[in-house]
């Protein structure tokens, strides 16, 4: 009895170490099944030239199934008994206090045959996924790579939209100002492009007709927030943001630049055109390439001599009802529509008015 005694305070006491583990534990048990069954298809086993990892984990097979017996029983009566007879056993020889130290011992000495372990399942997993995007009605099709800094797409589309419009692009040694207004693509577009360029070198495949590109680098500054608690407003967020798109531009490697508004976090237009004309110079050197979208029309003045192609999305009116094509077209935005849509949904009408004289006035004056 004092001996059984002093070994229900340790098993007790040791409790809670072995609840922390326990799912981790019952993961890994579950893992080493699975990885073995695996190793049983001859299709899986020829693409992986060293599965000695697994045989290396067998031996902490028992004591992992041990730790997680408690998890895996569903029955409630049936756990009451082997709860009550399996407790007495572990209290009365400390067992599993042993086996959980055993454990801990063992896995640390196996981590790198962990490693391998979950590396292994992963790719089993990641190439399932692959293959299943790859045998659905998705339009994809294979990228092919150059290093001559030339960006040539064809019917590329965004994969998460439904029935979504595609459109096609060239940049040879050339870099993007995409102007438009709000809602008519623009950062889709951009967004699009930098999700195919990811693919492209991750998956081999492409939601496009066509694409060739070199590999990328890629960067972007697109969903910008402050942070209170880091007390950074929102413009020292993108300062901080583009700064670090700053220093990958000073790489050899090709990068890919996507920028959505430059610096829209600071009210000085002044500021901010000028601003962001010169970081967009900047970045626009060696084999890099940077799409970039825009409501400041006087950046595509600025920018059409520092090896920027002008590109715009635009809208029409149709019988009081505003319409988007979603598709790219080049050259810079001619149109304004701002005001016309504040009168389409009904503002009042001396706000249109106003609004439209000092339009006239400003321009006429400029």
């Amino acid at each position: 009895m004092p001996v059984f005694s002093a070994n229900l305070f340790f098993h007790y006491k040791n409790k809670h170490s072995v609840a922390y583990y326990l799912n981790g534990v019952n993961q890994l048990s579950r893992t080493l099944k699975i990885s073995q069954k695996l190793a049983k298809n001859p299709e899986i086993v020829t693409h992986f030239k060293n599965l000695s990892f697994i045989d290396d984990m067998k031996s902490i097979k028992f004591k992992t199934e041990f730790i997680a017996f408690e998890k895996n029983i569903s029955d409630e009566i049936l756990f009451f008994f082997c709860f009550f007879f399996a407790e007495s056993i572990k209290i009365l020889f400390n067992v599993e206090y042993l086996v959980f130290y055993s454990f801990l011992d063992a896995i640390t000495k196996k981590r790198k045959s962990i490693e391998d372990l979950f590396l292994f399942i992963g790719k089993i997993d990641a190439a399932i996924s692959t293959a299943s995007l790859k045998s659905g009605n998705l339009k994809i099709c294979i990228p092919t790579f150059n290093d001559i800094n030339e960006l040539k797409v064809n019917g590329i589309y965004h994969p998460l939209i439904d029935n979504c419009i595609t459109n096609d692009t060239h940049l040879l040694n050339k870099s993007m100002l995409l102007t438009g207004s709000n809602m008519s693509g623009k950062t889709t577009f951009i967004r699009t492009v930098a999700i195919n360029s990811i693919l492209a070198q991750t998956l081999n495949l492409c939601f496009a007709q066509s694409y060739t590109a070199p590999f990328y680098k890629i960067h972007s500054s697109i969903r910008i927030t402050d942070d209170l608690l880091e007390n950074t407003s929102y413009y020292l967020q993108e300062v901080l943001t583009i700064k670090e798109l700053i220093e990958a531009s000073k790489a050899t490697t090709p990068c890919l630049f996507v920028l959505d508004e430059i610096f829209k976090g600071t009210t000085n237009t002044i500021e901010r055109v000028s601003g962001g004309k010169a970081i967009l110079s900047y970045l626009n050197k060696k084999n890099h390439t940077v799409l970039v979208s825009t409501h400041d029309i006087e950046l595509t003045e600025l920018l059409v001599e520092d090896n920027y192609d002008l590109y715009h999305f635009s809208e029409e009116i149709e019988e009081n009802n505003l319409f988007f094509d979603h598709k790219i077209k080049q050259g810079k935005l001619k149109t304004r529509n701002a005001i016309k849509i504040l009168d389409l949904y009904k503002y009042p009408s001396e706000i249109i008015k106003e609004a439209k004289e000092i339009e006239a006035n400003y321009f006429n004056r400029e």
